[in-house]
């Protein structure tokens, strides 16, 4: 069964967050193992670059896999390119790894690591939202993928 990683910088402190990352972490359970590693996020630092450095550090330790990085200047796809991709990294991978940086982005060393960098829209969001954002297309690219109804 396919490994699906989630790497986030912060955690989830609202219930509303909470509630729908659990729903759609149980709903793809039946398609793959989901693994979320939320990491520290730095806020006392002297600069920007400081911080984006040392969660770039804990993020690098993190990864595994295809990596995935959502990226504002990453590319933007539809939900049936996710899940072509994801479709493809398993054919060749049995691990894909998803980071969502923090507040600031992430740092150059983690953007070299990626295989892949994907904008979820020219929109901005905040983070927790953008997690359970990503968790529903992933979602929604294996119902795609298994022909569900769920996609329209």
């Amino acid at each position: 069964m396919l490994k699906i990683n989630l790497v986030t910088v912060g955690n989830l402190k609202d219930k509303f967050f909470i509630d729908a990352c659990g729903e759609y972490e149980k709903r793809l359970s039946r398609f793959c193992v989901l693994n979320i590693k939320e990491l520290k996020e730095f806020t006392n630092y002297e600069n920007i670059e400081q911080i984006k450095y040392l969660e770039g550090e804990e993020i690098i330790k993190n990864l595994k896999g295809y990596v995935v990085l959502l990226d504002v200047k990453g590319t933007l796809i539809s939900s049936e390119e996710l899940a072509c991709k994801i479709n493809d990294i398993a054919n060749i991978n049995s691990e894909i790894t998803f980071v969502i940086g923090g507040s600031y982005g992430v740092s150059e060393a983690v953007k070299q690591k990626a295989n892949l960098k994907i904008s979820m829209s020219k929109m901005t969001f905040p983070h927790r939202l953008a997690r359970v954002m990503l968790l529903e297309q992933i979602y929604r690219a294996f119902t795609i993928n298994n022909n569900i109804s769920y996609h329209k």
